[in-house]
């Protein structure tokens, strides 16, 4: 019964059969929304089923959140882990008891979230007591995990796939470097390892270079081999293996 939940998605997503065999994949993750109403509207204008990462502790979570769903984009909690602050925030010195009362409240934030990423957390996600318990508890709430490996000691991946939980993790960052060019760049370095290993997940930022250059470059993925998919079709398309980078025959390394 533990793998239910994620042969579930494999199905509802209704894996990728339709598509040609020499396609592969990719998914957009665009993080920290919910603080600014003019980037909010443009990276839901994005074209495509590009996915909404929104943080609970900013002013437009809640409503930004329901005109995503609205607009048929998946919405997932942008969950802040320590070193990030706030009200919701997760850090190693927490009991159990209260990291579970800052993620209901953060869920309470964020309406329609089919899943949580990590928001910083490149201390919180190498705990693996805090992270087992959170894969369990996601499992529980019928949610997805998506690992934005902040850190190379993260466990929580691991962790996921241990347990059965419907999960992918980042590839690719866009923008560690705001200029149009270096993000090109990076979408670029996307579109080739989504040739090589069948596909790629892609987490950037609503700054106005990123967004310029995803709405100029989404709409030509076609004609390079790639087809943008939503998160619940990519965790179909990865059955919760590890990429290359990320393990060694499927299976993450153990850290």
């Amino acid at each position: 019964m533990r793998y239910l939940w994620s042969l579930l998605f494999c199905l509802l997503a209704g894996i990728a059969h339709a598509t040609p065999a020499n396609k592969a994949y990719m998914s957009i993750i665009i993080d920290d929304l919910g603080q600014s109403s003019e980037r909010d509207s443009r990276t839901l204008a994005l074209p495509g089923p590009v996915t909404m990462a929104i943080m609970p502790d900013t002013p437009h979570a809640s409503e930004f959140a329901r005109q995503a769903h609205k607009a048929g984009k998946t919405v997932i909690l942008h969950m802040p882990m320590d070193p990030a602050s706030g009200p919701f925030a997760w850090h190693p010195d927490l009991p159990i008891e209260e990291l579970a009362r800052r993620l209901d409240a953060a869920l309470g934030k964020v309406p329609y979230a089919a899943g949580i990423n990590n928001h910083m957390g490149s201390r919180m996600t190498a705990q693996r007591e805090p992270m087992t318990w959170l894969m369990g508890e996601l499992q529980r709430r019928h949610l997805f995990f998506v690992d934005s490996r902040t850190s190379a000691a993260t466990v929580a991946a691991a962790q996921a796939q241990a347990q059965g939980l419907a999960h992918v993790s980042r590839d690719v960052f866009l923008d560690d470097v705001r200029t149009p060019e270096a993000i090109a760049g990076q979408l670029q370095q996307g579109v080739a390892l989504a040739r090589k290993q069948g596909s790629a997940v892609l987490i950037g930022h609503p700054y106005p270079q990123t967004l310029e250059v995803l709405a100029r470059e989404l709409p030509r993925l076609s004609s390079q081999g790639i087809q943008l998919v939503s998160l619940r079709q990519m965790i179909a398309e990865r059955s919760n293996q590890a990429m290359p980078a990320h393990g060694k025959q499927g299976r993450y390394f153990n850290r």
